[in-house]
């Protein structure tokens, strides 16, 4: 049957006791709220940049030695590792990514960010927790909350680990580089969530397998010969000829790809030229390139140095004035999640949430350096899953049309964060006494 819509208040107070009014974890988290919130709305009006999250990895360092966690700040440059060994058991990583987008934000929220920072390229720029990670941050507070509390019911390692630099995708594997499996307890399950723009805020999504993509940033700098715009045939001219490479990139994905596998070719940028008249020596481009597997991320790439050169012969270039391709080195890989821990944390799930609540949902193009914690680690299961954060009554009111909707990384993206930091909090909670069964 379907639900009538409420309000977000209403709402929030509906999902938290569902699917049973008396609950010892529900109750908990509920009460928490209010100062969860309050931590929310600070974290989310300092925002901060990747590998600059100094503020919030603070508060969240400060708040796990005040539960009892052995915390360690600093690694990977801005990241957190607080460790809490309760008996014998397996290790359990619990994940969340503190930093922010450079994004001017337009929500109108009282609360909203009016942070300006440089980035790493140099310019100045509005800072904006516009993906969640700000909802990350508190529920990874309100987990570690529950859980220091809650010891009589697990025995094992819990290992919380607060990252920064997802959104440039060097984060977990700075945390890697500085020793995160040498210096503390290598994990046998690694356990994240993302928020989502897809789904109605309290409704949990996964995915089985692939869950994110392989993302790969080219630069392609496409030579020609500059000119009077007047006399095009005493140039080479650099702007047809990227032009050619844009359109033929999309055989890569149409016609190079088995149409059961998954591709994504997108140019983001073409700059080329200052003048009305003047045919300019280069044009430049900035791709991203998406896929699951390595077998297709190796077409795609490898398909973009051979269009590029085979358009520019084509074209008459010259050896010398051959493109040069670029695959930047903030590679992204594929996040996976593997069985049979997927299978068993969502069935853990649906017992606590109700099973309309967790719904399997196909992978997203999207990435997330999370992979890297399981990635050629030998031994680490890993599941990422999405929390919903689309305020009901928006919901409703698109009628579950998502493009209606802000998505993540847009400036007006502002999910329902009672619903969504609770939610999280009580999962993120069930998964991690699922996998640290007392006895």
């Amino acid at each position: 049957m379907r639900m009538m819509t409420m309000g977000p208040a209403a709402a929030c107070l509906a999902l938290m006791a569902a699917p049973a009014l008396a609950d010892p974890l529900a109750d908990a988290v509920k009460a928490d709220m209010p100062q969860l919130l309050e931590i929310y709305r600070d974290l989310h009006a300092h925002p901060e940049l990747s590998f600059e999250e100094v503020r919030s990895a603070a508060i969240l360092a400060a708040e796990a030695k005040r539960l009892g966690f052995t915390v360690t700040t600093g690694v990977g440059r801005t990241g957190v590792v607080a460790v809490m060994q309760n008996g014998p058991g397996p290790v359990v990583l619990l994940r969340a990514d503190m930093d922010a987008l450079p994004l001017v934000e337009r929500t109108g929220l009282p609360f909203a960010s009016t942070v300006t920072a440089r980035t790493r390229e140099g310019a100045t720029t509005g800072v904006m927790h516009a993906c969640g990670h700000d909802t990350h941050m508190t529920a990874w507070i309100g987990t570690a909350r529950r859980l220091a509390a809650m010891k009589d019911r697990w025995s094992g390692t819990l290992v919380m680990v607060a990252q920064p630099a997802e959104e440039i995708g060097l984060g977990a594997k700075a945390m890697l580089d500085d020793g995160l499996y040498r210096r503390f307890p290598k994990p046998a399950f690694a356990v994240a969530f993302h928020d989502s723009a897809a789904l109605p805020a309290g409704t949990i999504g996964y995915a089985d397998g692939y869950t994110m993509a392989n993302v790969d940033s080219v630069d392609l700098l496409v030579k020609g010969v500059g000119g009077h715009g007047a006399y095009p045939q005493l140039a080479k001219d650099p702007i047809v000829l990227a032009a050619r490479i844009v359109t033929a990139l999309q055989t890569l994905v149409a016609r190079e790809i088995d149409a059961q596998d998954a591709g994504v070719v997108t140019v983001g940028s073409f700059l080329a030229g200052a003048k009305h008249n003047i045919i300019p020596d280069e044009a430049k481009l900035q791709l991203t390139v998406r896929s699951y597997t390595p077998q297709v991320r190796k077409t795609l790439l490898d398909g973009i140095g051979r269009i590029a050169r085979g358009e520019a012969i084509a074209a008459g270039m010259p050896e010398d004035r051959m493109p040069v391709v670029v695959v930047k080195d903030e590679f992204t890989p594929a996040t996976r999640n593997t069985q049979p821990l997927t299978g068993r944390v969502t069935a853990a799930l649906g017992r606590r949430f109700g099973s309309a609540r967790v719904v399997q949902q196909r992978a997203q193009m999207g990435g997330e350096d999370f992979s890297r914690f399981s990635l050629d680690q030998q031994g680490v299961q890993s599941l990422l899953f999405w929390v919903g954060g689309v305020p009901q009554a928006q919901w409703d009111a698109a009628k579950g049309d998502i493009t209606r909707l802000p998505s993540i990384h847009s400036a007006f993206w502002a999910p329902d964060a009672g619903v969504t930091i609770a939610t999280a909090t009580e999962a993120m909670v069930t998964s991690a006494l699922e996998l640290m069964p007392k006895g």
